[in-house]
């Protein structure tokens, strides 16, 4: 795990919206969604060079406005085609009101099924 870099204040989060954010180069969707809880996940849509952060959140899930891929916002998972491959998940810390992201990806094997 490396230090959680912040990415923006909680405050600058809508539900159920998602917001791109840089985290050591790296594109990632930040989501709060439904329940209140905060999510990281890669943005960049496997199917295609598509920022996920410009779809849609329903549930726990973020779709690809583009081609209609959904992806689970705590494993990263497709859940739907044309994509197949999952994208990242990042740990994510809220310390205050500001919102950090890890910038190291979770490990498949530790991600649920």
């Amino acid at each position: 795990m490396s230090a959680p870099v912040r990415v923006c204040g909680v405050d600058e989060l809508e539900v159920d919206t998602a917001l791109r954010v840089d985290v050591a180069g790296t594109p990632v969707a930040v989501v709060q969604d439904s329940k209140g809880t905060i999510h990281a996940i890669g943005d960049t849509c496997t199917h295609g060079d598509i920022s996920l952060a410009e779809g849609f959140v329903e549930d726990e899930t973020l779709e690809c406005w583009a081609h209609g891929s959904k992806f689970s916002l705590t494993s990263g998972r497709p859940l739907t085609l044309p994509a197949y491959q999952p994208v990242p998940v990042f740990r994510v810390v809220v310390e205050g009101g500001d919102v950090l992201v890890d910038p190291t990806p979770i490990p498949a094997e530790e991600l649920p099924a």
